[in-house]
């Protein structure tokens, strides 16, 4: 297939909603006018692609209404579909779906994009920003534990517990974890044992992770004292 083989379609589609659709005009690979409205341009490639994003953000300094145009059959379209279509639509560019010789479908036409930014999310990440010590992980990493203000607070814990059980106020005082009890309660690691009600000592994982997080253990420690 060639960029030339979505052109007929594109064209087809676009002159039966009345528009007058010229190719190459300039830079652009398709333009089209009805009557007084507003130019339409659209660029096209076989796959969607920095380089056709690239394109359609340059032609919006030309014009406001611009559509990317891409074969729908392309290899990963139905995989990066939602992908494509919210960077599309933060963009403010449209996006045409060609199937050559069988017609053109609209997924999204351009309109200015004013995003909703997700405040409870946006939240959740601060406080994890606040209260994680230091910076224990290294950016750009991929498949290996994460360090979070959570796994702190329980490495805290477990450095309060290695004398011997406690009460779980006494783990949150030691620790200095005003959650300690919901965190000991909920035993996410596996590191904690109740041994009576409100009581709790380290289980053998627990004493194991002791001396595998020796290193941040120490290093909160230090920061606790």
């Amino acid at each position: 297939m060639k960029e030339a083989d979505l052109y007929p379609d594109l064209k087809a589609y676009l002159e039966a909603q009345g528009y007058e659709v010229k190719a190459e005009i300039g830079a652009c690979d398709l333009m089209a006018r009805r009557g007084d409205e507003p130019v339409l341009v659209v660029e096209m490639k076989l796959s969607f692609s920095l380089a056709l994003v690239m394109q359609g953000v340059a032609r919006q300094g030309l014009f406001d209404d611009v559509y990317l145009a891409v074969p729908v059959a392309e290899k990963g379209w139905k995989l990066r579909y939602k992908d494509i279509v919210a960077l599309c639509r933060r963009l403010g560019l449209g996006l045409l779906a060609v199937k050559p010789g069988q017609g053109v479908e609209a997924h999204l036409d351009p309109v200015p994009y004013s995003p909703r930014k997700n405040a409870a999310r946006a939240g959740r990440l601060l406080r994890e920003f606040e209260r994680r010590v230091g910076d224990p992980n290294k950016g750009g990493t991929t498949g290996i534990k994460r360090v979070t203000a959570y796994r702190q607070d329980a490495l805290r814990c477990l450095l309060a517990l290695q004398g011997g059980a406690l009460k779980a106020s006494a783990v949150a005082q030691a620790a200095g974890v005003a959650r300690a009890a919901v965190l000991l309660r909920d035993d996410h690691y596996g590191w904690f044992a109740r041994v009576e009600r409100g009581i709790y000592a380290l289980t053998p994982q627990g004493r194991a992770a002791i001396v595998a997080e020796a290193a941040e253990i120490a290093r909160l420690g230090g920061q606790n004292a």
